[in-house]
């Protein structure tokens, strides 16, 4: 990997954060991949494991950034693989909610402790103060291109605080939930 540098250090700064996330998920596909999995699928494992409302295709979509379309497309994948579940809801308005599988409650456990054994392989590089940092200067970074782009990150309609969500993983059960839940 180059280690480049633009005259403009905004091109820098950019080219850095894109490596760094393009080895970290390059790393996260290898090591998922023996296991059949890839980050994406993980990330809709996990969402439907922990998510505390009910898990629909929008749900997911707006977890990960991504399109419907997309999220129905994976979820497809997904099912045919015995990982999820879909069932449909027909009271009041309709939609699709998505369950783990027993193969997928498998699969996301895996899945998971591997993804964290990358991050506590990698992590320690930072402190806990330049990692605190690296957080704020990362959100700032989100905030004005959500703010530049007129996007809108909306919480889920279930969420019903401003606190953040700590999640840490407790025996498999998410602990730490906001209040208002």
């Amino acid at each position: 990997m180059y280690d480049l540098q633009f005259v403009d250090i905004t091109l820098t700064t950019w080219v850095l954060l894109r490596q760094t996330w393009s080895v970290m998920e390059k790393a996260a596909k290898t090591r998922l991949a023996k296991m059949g999995l890839t980050p994406e699928k993980v990330a809709v494992l996990w969402i439907c494991r922990d998510y505390l409302g009910l898990t629909s295709i929008a749900e997911i979509a707006r977890f990960l950034s991504l399109q419907s379309q997309s999220v129905t497309g994976l979820l497809n994948r997904m099912e045919e693989e015995g990982l999820v579940s879909r069932i449909s809801k027909r009271k009041g308005r309709p939609f699709t909610e998505v369950k783990l599988t027993e193969r997928g409650e498998k699969a996301c456990r895996a899945g998971i402790a591997s993804v964290k054994a990358l991050v506590t392989e990698t992590a320690p590089v930072l402190s806990a103060e330049e990692r605190h940092q690296l957080h704020k200067f990362l959100a700032a970074l989100r905030q004005q291109i959500v703010d530049d782009m007129r996007l809108e990150l909306t919480p889920p309609p279930d969420v019903f605080t401003q606190e953040p969500i700590h999640c840490v993983l407790v025996g498999g059960k998410v602990d730490g939930v906001p209040s208002g839940q």
